[in-house]
């Protein structure tokens, strides 16, 4: 009796009445959204009455969710619910918004499995196909390449056989989706693995010139169509070749980016641009990374318009750590950006959750991914004060079991404390989502709070472009083009579409 005496009257000396309390409480809550993303943001008439319409979607999904929990889409891998999100209101209303930039997407995994499946018709491409294996080369003549079978025109295979079922057995050499994800990829290794494969085979079809441009062309058009108005794409730049058999320099890579670009933009004056991130892989000794800061310098010198900088790319646990290489990349600081990928991570205190360390110490202007950086309050406090922005990609960390239940993402907690977030989609093709939306919407309503509304949203969308690489009068340019495309699209909203 006692103990519970003396609970009341220490309650009682600290809220003189339930409304202070309250009032206490409130306060909290609200400090808390002012901190979040996009909390300081202050909506129009216009812009509340889209978000009221948003947020009425919203809460009826997560609510539906909260009472029936064994049908949470988000706490299941993505291809267990890919193909439902397009009947969500909120994701209709997503892909019609101004979505501003995409910072963080690498050139062979964006366009669709059906897309590449359509580039193998053609009277010049050979395959190479065994029971474990394929393998593709547009030729004028019969490859020399090694094939343990036998090197066939694929028009002739195709045409030999039922086309459609041909057709459905070449396409999931072009994508990991499956129907059993769990059963496929039950860790990081199958899922890797298989990510590095679909690399590895779509390589001969995309590098073959004429394919390669005509891609890349397209891969703008549709981020456009998404209501995306500049990108920023990291590439390996793989060696183009000819139906001849020539093979280009890398730096003829570079001056393709440079030339759809070129093309793109006379064909649609309102799209900002693109740039490129020369990203080639971590796995590399010290006279390797001489070679790609040789070719970096080169193409910064010859393309100065569209070299964004500078990133390492592959499986971070499997890669070598940027502490090897701290001499090479610090004399390179001073020639361009970085854009390293760090912390893609699920271990602690290891070398690849350490790169985040050195990332930030070399000047990254962008971290990619920075899954592991919640454990380390230094950097995530280095981060904010710096201003440097965190490339997430929501979806691309579930795929590559990073993650299972969307709701403990990271993001959740930059999101919560305000932190420069721009959200991207990685290689979207390659597990058939959206080139953009698909994880504004995982993001919006699978991580962010459940009170998180429309300011989030358009925050994330200032942000792409405020962290990009554009210099600055062309970042305000596209800032302006952005908020009027956003206020054409509040000004145009129609609740009753949804």
């Amino acid at each position: 009796m006692r103990i519970v005496l003396s609970y009341v009257f220490t309650l009682a000396v600290c809220y003189a009445t339930i409304d202070d309390y309250k009032a206490k409480r409130a306060k909290i809550l609200r400090d808390e959204g002012l901190l979040s993303l996009g909390g300081n943001i202050q909506l129009t008439d216009k812009e509340s009455a889209v978000n009221d319409c948003l947020m009425r979607h919203k809460f009826q999904e997560l609510e539906y969710y909260i009472d029936n929990p064994q049908y949470y889409n988000f706490s299941h891998h993505f291809f267990a619910y890919k193909n439902n999100i397009r009947y969500s209101k909120v994701y209709k209303i997503i892909k019609d918004m101004p979505k501003g930039a995409a910072l963080h997407i690498h050139d062979m995994g964006i366009l669709e499995p059906d897309y590449i499946v359509n580039l193998t018709y053609s009277d010049v491409l050979y395959i190479c196909l065994d029971e474990k294996d394929v393998k593709f080369k547009f030729s004028d003549k019969k490859p020399s390449e090694p094939c343990k079978t036998n090197w066939q025109l694929i028009n002739v295979m195709r045409n030999s056989t039922n086309r459609t079922k041909f057709d459905a057995e070449l396409r999931k050499y072009f994508t990991l989706y499956v129907d059993d994800p769990d059963t496929k990829y039950p860790t990081i290794k199958e899922s890797w693995t298989t990510f590095m494969n679909y690399f590895k085979i779509v390589n001969k079809i995309l590098t073959y010139r004429p394919i390669w441009e005509q891609y890349f062309y397209d891969v703008l058009l549709k981020f456009k169509t998404e209501n995306v108005m500049y990108l920023e794409v990291r590439s390996i730049l793989p060696n183009l070749y000819e139906l001849d058999g020539t093979v280009h320099e890398t730096i003829v890579t570079a001056k393709a980016y440079k030339k759809v670009i070129k093309k793109f933009k006379k064909d649609y004056p309102d799209f900002i641009g693109a740039k490129l991130i020369y990203a080639n892989s971590r796995r590399i000794n010290r006279s390797q990374l001489d070679e790609y800061i040789r070719l970096a310098r080169a193409i910064k010198i010859d393309m100065p318009d569209i070299f964004a900088g500078f990133d390492l790319v592959g499986e971070e646990d499997l890669g070598s750590p940027l502490i090897e290489f701290i001499p090479q990349l610090l004399n390179a600081s001073k020639d361009f950006d970085y854009f390293f990928h760090a912390g893609e991570t699920n271990w602690y205190g290891t070398l690849t959750d350490e790169n985040l360390v050195d990332a930030i110490l070399l000047g990254a202007k962008r971290i990619g991914h920075a899954y592991g950086i919640t454990k380390h309050p230094l950097l995530m406090r280095e981060v904010i004060e710096k201003d440097i922005a965190l490339e997430v990609n929501v979806i691309s960390n579930t795929v590559l079991s990073l993650v299972r239940d969307v709701r403990n993402h990271p993001l959740s907690t930059f999101f919560a404390q305000g932190m420069p977030v721009v959200l991207s989609s990685d290689d979207p093709g390659a597990w058939e989502a959206d080139l953009l939306s698909d994880d504004f919407y995982v993001a919006f309503v699978g991580v962010a709070s459940r009170l998180s509304d429309l300011r989030l949203l358009k925050q994330l969308a200032i942000n792409s472009l405020k962290y990009s690489a554009l210099d600055s009068n062309s970042k305000n340019y596209a800032l302006s083009k952005f908020n009027l495309s956003w206020n054409k699209f509040i000004e145009n909203f129609d609740c009753s579409k949804y």
